[in-house]
């Protein structure tokens, strides 16, 4: 992996941890204060200046009551991460809401070709 693709990824994954962060009503003082780490290392984190490591992520993955996965996979380019993803956000919706935004995805997919 190239220095490009690792502040691609470290980026992604800051994005992931930062969207669970605001989700969980969560301020980076209180996941600092919880991981035993000053403020500054969350922001890093969250700019995707350093990537967690291994512990670390399963660390946030339990202050997010979520799994680690689910961070990485938040965080990834892989087809089948962001088809398991899209699974996620679509399996709370109603029947007309999830054909909503089936229809828009295909819409945009079909024009994005054309391009």
């Amino acid at each position: 992996m190239n220095k490009t693709e690792q502040k691609r990824l470290a980026a992604s994954i800051g994005r992931a941890i930062a969207k669970q962060r605001v989700r969980c009503n969560l301020t980076q003082e209180e996941v600092a204060e919880r991981l035993g780490v000053g403020n500054e290392a969350v922001s890093r984190i969250e700019r995707g200046r350093v990537i967690p490591n291994i512990v670390r992520l399963i660390e946030l993955a339990e202050i997010f009551n979520c799994e680690a996965a689910e961070l990485l996979g938040q965080a990834s380019f892989h087809v089948d991460d962001q088809s398991s993803r899209m699974k996620q956000l679509l399996a709370p919706l109603n029947q007309t809401d999830r054909k909503l935004v089936i229809d828009i995805v295909e819409n945009l997919t079909t024009r994005l070709q054309k391009e």
